[in-house]
């Protein structure tokens, strides 16, 4: 059993405030993506036998949404927006500064498995373009500079929970 306990009893109360169970499809995935991490086909299974859904409708709607990684990713999953406007203000440059700092290329992690970097089509900050989302913390107007501070402070942070 991949689930805790606590999260199948999320899972089920907020399924009780639905009509239909497929309501619950969205609040059980990011359950069990706070749980896990990532969201895989043992964990579609694992859904889909709490919700009583085929197995394919869970897969089919974890698969068309972006925000739940399908494989582990580092404890700070950086997502880099590269739509026009962040491209416009700098964003490719960003991407590149941030591989050469965390010394991975897009899509991998780091070996101490803190960070996760990829790339999404749009997070919805143009006006604050370039931007990120780290998790679910979004960071606007990058520079270099608030880059390097917004790794240090997670990288502190990680040490204080002992990652």
């Amino acid at each position: 059993m991949i689930l805790k306990e606590s999260t199948i009893k999320e899972i089920k109360t907020r399924m009780e405030r639905y009509p239909s169970r497929r309501s619950a499809i969205l609040p059980a995935l990011t359950a069990a993506y706070r749980q896990v991490g990532h969201l895989d086909n043992a964990v579609y299974k694992e859904i889909s036998r709490v919700i009583e859904i085929p197995y394919v409708e869970i897969a089919e709607a974890a698969t068309f949404y972006t925000m739940f990684p399908k494989h582990e990713v580092g404890k700070y999953l950086i997502q880099v927006c590269h739509n026009i406007s962040c491209s416009l203000r700098g964003a490719d440059n960003m991407l590149i500064y941030m591989q050469e700092k965390l010394g991975i290329k897009m899509g991998e992690t780091t070996d101490d498995n803190l960070f996760t970097l990829i790339s999404v089509e749009c997070l919805g900050g143009c006006s604050a373009a370039p931007m990120m989302q780290i998790n679910q913390d979004y960071y606007e107007d990058l520079s270099r500079e608030k880059i390097d501070t917004i790794f240090a402070d997670l990288r502190a942070k990680a040490e204080e929970e002992g990652k």
